[in-house]
């Protein structure tokens, strides 16, 4: 067990690593100038603006899901809280409620939410993918039965929200920002902060965490509270984009998306390495491949073939360079 945020990585394992990143980052380079060259509308700022407001919304995800991964755990409720926690804010404002304080009481409940399920893997020992996949559905089951329509919308006249949406700082777009906030500001707790070595030191061997004495379940339910927030505030830009939410993007392959930009980036699921730097690389591929087979016209189902596939070649190449050995096993795996 290391309590440096470098893991369990060995020097050979390191340039693995380091290779996979450059890898991601060479094909996201290669696949910008193929697309730029072929594609009429690709190279067009009005199609770079789109790519980055959309990637905003994916790696403000994939930022809450890779710190969950590092510790060596996986949150498939995070679109559930994302969509669920924001039509929230707007249903109670609808009854006259400031929306800010909407606002607030919705972030307040995402957090409940990441409590519950942080207690429920934690403190219950549930498997973190079956409980985080039952609570998901669960949460998105209440919502449903709680709003009167599948899409709701904010109050008009919310100017904070529009300038989430549309506004800029140095021609720079409001979403992206905040998008570089969340991740530098995971960045900065994971990589210098105590806190953080112990999440790494958690994900890394949690048996020795335990047994050495470190508060393994707090970290762990923390986790999933600062997760859950994060979804909400990915929640909040896409308000500030469309001013409305649809709550069956939960029926969607997001999730997948954002485990795509995890495992893609190279956080590995053995938890214990990785940080926002691969969150990043992986949410540029993710969002120009994307992009591209849009403008292509792929249907949506092509899309999802596709990026399943990169996915689970991307599964296979991670056991490959973090195998399970018995130690793993005896920690306990996502």
């Amino acid at each position: 067990m290391k309590l440096a945020g470098s893991g369990k990585s060995d020097g050979a394992r390191m340039g693995i690593k380091m290779s996979q990143e450059l890898v991601v980052v060479a094909i996201s380079v290669i696949l910008f100038l193929a697309f730029s060259a072929t594609l009429n509308n690709f190279l067009t700022q009005g199609n770079i603006i789109a790519i980055l407001k959309n990637v905003s919304i994916l790696g403000t995800l994939a930022v809450g899901m890779g710190f969950i991964v590092v510790g060596r755990g996986i949150d498939l409720t995070m679109v559930a809280v994302m969509v669920v926690g924001v039509a929230f804010s707007i249903w109670i404002s609808t009854w006259g409620v400031d929306f800010t304080l909407a606002v607030a009481c919705g972030a307040l409940l995402a957090a409940a939410i990441g409590l519950f399920t942080g207690i429920m893997v934690a403190i219950a020992e549930i498997p973190p993918i079956f409980a985080t996949l039952a609570i998901a559905s669960s949460v998105y089951g209440s919502g449903r039965i709680v709003f009167a329509s599948d899409v709701l919308y904010a109050p008009s006249n919310i100017a904070w929200l529009k300038f989430i949406g549309s506004g800029t700082i140095l021609g720079i777009p409001m979403v992206v920002i905040i998008f570089a906030a969340v991740a530098a500001l995971m960045g900065f707790f994971l990589r210098k902060t105590r806190f953080g070595r112990l999440v790494y030191a958690t994900g890394d061997n949690p048996n020795a965490a335990r047994t050495t004495g470190l508060p393994t379940r707090p970290i762990i339910v923390t986790q999933y509270v600062l997760s859950a927030l994060i979804a909400f505030t990915a929640g909040i830009i896409m308000l500030g984009l469309v001013t409305g939410i649809d709550t069956r993007l939960y029926n969607s392959s997001l999730i997948y998306d954002v485990l795509l930009v995890v495992v893609l980036g190279g956080i590995g699921l053995s938890g214990g390495q990785g940080g926002v730097r691969n969150v990043i690389v992986g949410t540029i591929l993710v969002g120009i491949l994307t992009n591209g087979m849009t403008i292509l016209n792929f249907s949506y189902t092509s899309q999802n073939l596709i990026k399943s596939v990169i996915l689970l070649g991307a599964l296979a190449i991670d056991a490959i360079i973090n195998p399970r050995d018995e130690q793993t096993s005896q920690s306990g795996d996502i």
